[in-house]
């Protein structure tokens, strides 16, 4: 999963969501020098990684890109489902998704001395263009994907996958819908044997 749903999948913990939030850019046990709540969201990031690359429904979803995107597939569907999280927003949380948003950055800011030094560096640029709030709209996708093709110095064509996106929209939201109900109870039983774990 990309960047909203691995902040929505945190919990009510601060500390959780900064470390899920970070979690990609935190190697092997390096985690373990953080407090034990930002461990446990690295923790939780990487369950999270193993549960959705191994899911059935997930797999269709990557199977619809994978001769024109190869081992990119799975990167464009986390992009995909973030988009169908952020568009169908209020059909999983009350708040906002602008305000929710916004107080995520502000939580960004207030520990903005524990991040790892590449989230400091994109920080500035995530809040100013509002990537969060623009992944409901498929030119946010777009903007996305473009982004993720010139790091890959263009060798992945992801910027191409937009086209996809639009063929297979509503196969795509409804294996969203699918695979999220299952990932939400399972981040949620993880999360619970984590704070046990934390607070026996």
């Amino acid at each position: 999963m990309n960047f909203l749903a691995h902040i929505y999948l945190s919990g009510n913990d601060p500390m959780v969501t900064v470390g899920n939030f970070v979690a990609d850019s935190i190697r092997g046990k390096k985690y373990l020098k953080y407090p034990k709540s930002f461990q446990n969201g690295v923790i939780l990031h990487r369950a999270i990684d193993t549960f959705t690359d191994a899911h059935p429904t997930v797999r269709l979803s990557t199977k619809k890109l994978h001769s024109n995107y190869h081992h990119y597939s799975s990167v464009i569907v986390d992009i995909f489902y973030d988009h169908f999280l952020a568009k169908n927003w209020s059909r999983y949380c009350d708040t906002p998704l602008d305000v929710y948003i916004e107080a995520f950055y502000d939580l960004l800011r207030e520990h903005y001395d524990i991040l790892p030094l590449n989230i400091k560096k994109m920080m500035p640029y995530m809040i100013a263009d509002n990537w969060l709030l623009n992944y409901a709209h498929i030119e946010g996708i777009s903007s996305v994907l473009n982004g993720m093709n010139r790091r890959t110095n263009n060798r992945s064509k992801m910027n191409y996958a937009v086209n996809e996106l639009e063929e297979y929209y509503d196969d795509f939201q409804n294996e969203f819908f699918s695979f999220f109900d299952e990932l939400i109870l399972f981040s949620d039983q993880k999360l619970k044997e984590l704070q046990n774990e934390t607070n026996p």
